[in-house]
């Protein structure tokens, strides 16, 4: 039974704080976004939490030497791809140099990076979309859910049509635990390469697959079929890095406290979570990012137990958005690693949970200062 303040005493919190307040926070629940197409492809990028990051800037665990073999690896990889002309239609060198790289070269098209979550998997994505010596219109980052998602607002054609200029597409998460959308993308993966776009890529576990650890290259060479042979496979050991060495996440606060903190922060929004649960199966996961437009703090009251698969899986999506993004999370109820039933950690989508709990673990970390702020102010 929840022990949270009733609707009237919220209301009584939300008063004393409008009072010391110019206005009060928004609700992630009054937003129903519309995302046009041409934001899908300029928005293929390296989230925000990424833009700085460089290879220079990922900080090899000196325990795991996979993660510094990584590095020099992908920045090789990147400097192979000076040479590439976007010829199209197979006729760009993938790791060839200059002009003479008319056809494409032998040898892998893609990397693979391969490891468990908190790795800095996305970190070294990003990080050689940066290295990519290439305008930015000429190269693509996203996730395999924004991937899927430009297809559906584009149509399959259109989507080629659009990449296959580039010299370079990252796809972090790709998803195989959908084998629609798996074959889909597969398929649109062999007419990119056929142009000659360079490959790089992360993904999840497959569902059932657990007892194999959390790496997944055999997985995800299986469910591409065909274009295996264009990946090198990249394993980087290693522990969670958000959590290495830091102190644990604080535990969660009371609604009074989340409650005044919304109203004391500009732009932070105020949602209950059960009902926030509910709208965000009434808005698209690929405009979740969308959803937190603007906002600069995400407080919640009352974090349940995630009650089913399917609500498990948008708020995983959520999470990314808002890991992305940077936007911290102030929350009073349960503690973040209990948001997730034990048949949930041990089924087949336990990397994402366990992925979820951690980024969200993070971003709780950083809004310690939100409450310090209000009470002393």
């Amino acid at each position: 039974m929840s022990t949270s303040p009733s609707a009237s005493a919220l209301g009584s919190i939300a008063d004393a704080a409008l009072s010391s307040a110019d206005a009060a926070p928004s609700s992630l629940c009054a937003r129903e976004p519309r995302v046009p197409a041409d934001r899908l492809v300029a928005e293929m990028v390296p989230p925000p939490r990424f833009d700085s990051v460089r290879f220079d800037t990922y900080i090899p665990d000196p325990n795991q030497p996979s993660q510094t073999e990584a590095v020099h690896v992908l920045d090789a990889f990147a400097a192979g791809l000076g040479g590439a002309q976007a010829a199209g239609s197979g006729k760009r060198g993938f790791l060839g140099f200059g002009k003479k790289a008319a056809k494409v070269a032998p040898g892998p098209r893609g990397v693979y990076l391969d490891g468990g979550y908190g790795v800095g998997k996305t970190h070294l994505l990003a990080s050689l979309w940066h290295a990519t010596p290439a305008e930015p219109s000429l190269k693509a980052f996203g996730t395999f859910v924004e991937l899927t998602n430009l297809v559906g607002a584009l149509g399959f054609q259109q989507t080629v049509q659009t990449l296959s200029g580039h010299r370079l597409l990252c796809i972090d998460e790709f998803e195989l635990d959908d084998p629609g959308d798996t074959v889909l993308v597969s398929s649109l993966l062999g007419r990119l390469v056929e142009a000659g776009v360079a490959l790089a890529a992360t993904s999840n576990t497959l569902p059932g697959k657990l007892g194999e650890g959390r790496f997944a290259s055999v997985d995800f060479l299986r469910e591409i079929q065909g274009l295996s042979a264009h990946f090198r496979s990249l394993r980087i050991d290693g522990e969670d890095y958000r959590h290495r060495g830091l102190p644990e996440a604080p535990d969660p606060y009371s609604d009074e406290q989340v409650t005044k903190a919304a109203y004391a922060t500009p732009g932070a929004s105020l949602d209950d979570f059960p009902h926030l649960l509910d709208h965000l199966a009434r808005v698209h996961p690929s405009r979740y990012g969308a959803l937190t437009d603007g906002i600069t703090a995400v407080c919640l009251t009352d974090v349940q137990p995630v009650p089913d698969q399917s609500t498990a899986l948008r708020l995983v999506v959520l999470a990314d958005r808002l890991y992305d993004r940077e936007v911290p999370v102030l929350a009073s109820g349960m503690p973040f690693d209990r948001l997730f039933s034990e048949e949930m950690l041990n089924g087949g989508y336990r990397k994402k949970y366990f992925r979820a709990i951690s980024r969200l673990t993070a971003l709780a970390r950083d809004a310690k200062d939100l409450v310090g702020t209000q009470e002393t102010s």
